[in-house]
């Protein structure tokens, strides 16, 4: 038997056994249960790798890339903004950039604001697209 002072309980003796291991039990505890570890089990459909989504997570699919773009096209292409589209105004700005082509576009070039608002606009619609196209071929919106 082994016997060691704990520190800070003064003469206090505490038993401990020659072994390494430590068994503990209790009444309210279920008998040698081994916990595992949930990233080393293996998954058949993985070839044996934990993966938390599935192997293909994007789902890409061709339809929503035609449909978001047409979809994302034909209002931005309505005369909404001066007499002008959005797309109309991009583009135009595209043009007037390459136009002096080495220089890059001014910070306070209206290219920047038409960039990234067709573009915004663009990849909501393409966004909303996915989840609208996969959640209808995949019932998620059952009834």
């Amino acid at each position: 038997m082994a016997t060691s002072s704990v520190v800070g309980l003064g003469t206090a003796l505490v038993y401990r056994p020659s072994s390494k291991s430590t068994n503990l039990s209790s009444g309210f505890l279920k008998s040698n249960v081994t916990a595992r570890n949930p990233l080393r089990q293996t998954c058949g459909a993985s070839g044996g790798r934990f993966t938390c989504f599935q192997r293909d997570w994007l789902r890409r699919d061709l339809n929503v890339i035609g449909f978001g773009l047409i979809g994302w096209l034909a209002p931005s292409s309505i005369p909404a903004i001066n007499g002008n589209s959005l797309s109309g105004l991009f583009f135009s700005s595209i043009g007037e950039e390459l136009s002096h082509f080495p220089t890059p576009p001014a910070v306070t070039s209206q290219f920047w604001l038409w960039l990234v608002l067709w573009h915004l606009g663009l990849f909501i619609c393409l966004t909303f697209g996915q989840i609208g196209f996969k959640g209808r071929t995949e019932e998620y919106f059952k009834k």
